[in-house]
């Protein structure tokens, strides 16, 4: 145990951060979402990581995404593990810089305890939502997260017993209501959120 993972400890227990410690998260996108829920979830103590995205870091992305722009370039993936290293140095992080298709969806986060869907396109979301649903693990979803001064109606719903949906369901992203860090990163913390939550109730059969 490192010096942040006590000091953490202290906040949240020993046998709780242990029990965070244990889970398996798959992140599916590393951009806006992906990569603030990411930062939110290593800083609330959970260390085993699966990171999907086959993008690379753009400057378009430092408006609202866990980069710098000295990794401008780089597969965002990397990049992001090499940020969330600097939060703990402890963490084990699997990195896949590949295209999440419906022939690998199934099979990418197969392994994991829970599943964050952070893509873009509706099309993508919806394939993980679906490759998912049934599956007997935390699906957390978003849908509705653009613009600026929308902030107070991204919420949470709980669909099924063990998928979750963030965000407002309405706000598009478009040209005239881009993706802005304020909502995008409420989108993401919420996320976190929901993960924290279910994993530190879960086994209390809350």
């Amino acid at each position: 145990m490192n010096d942040f993972e006590r000091a953490l400890a202290l906040t949240l227990g020993p046998e709780a951060l242990t029990r965070l410690q244990q889970v398996k998260l798959g992140i599916a996108g590393a951009g806006g979402l992906g990569s603030n829920c990411a930062q939110f979830l290593v800083r609330s103590g959970f260390r085993n990581l699966k990171l999907v995205d086959f993008d690379r870091v753009e400057h378009s992305n430092l408006n609202r995404q866990f980069f710098f722009l000295d990794q401008v370039g780089k597969p965002k993936v990397e990049a992001l593990k090499e940020n969330l290293l600097r939060i703990n140095p402890h963490l084990h992080i699997e990195t896949h810089a590949e295209k999440i298709t419906t022939k690998n969806v199934k099979d990418l986060f197969r392994d994991c305890q829970a599943v964050i869907e952070a893509l873009d396109r509706p099309e993508f979301k919806k394939m993980v939502v679906e490759a998912y649903l049934s599956a007997p693990k935390l699906l957390v979803a978003a849908s509705g997260l653009a613009g600026w001064g929308r902030s107070d109606g991204i919420g949470i719903q709980k669909i099924k017993e063990h998928f979750f949906l963030v965000g407002d369901g309405v706000s598009e992203v478009t040209a005239d209501c881009p993706a802005m860090a304020p909502g995008v990163v409420v989108a993401a913390a919420k996320q976190a959120d929901v993960v924290l939550q279910y994993f530190l109730n879960h086994k209390k059969g809350q």
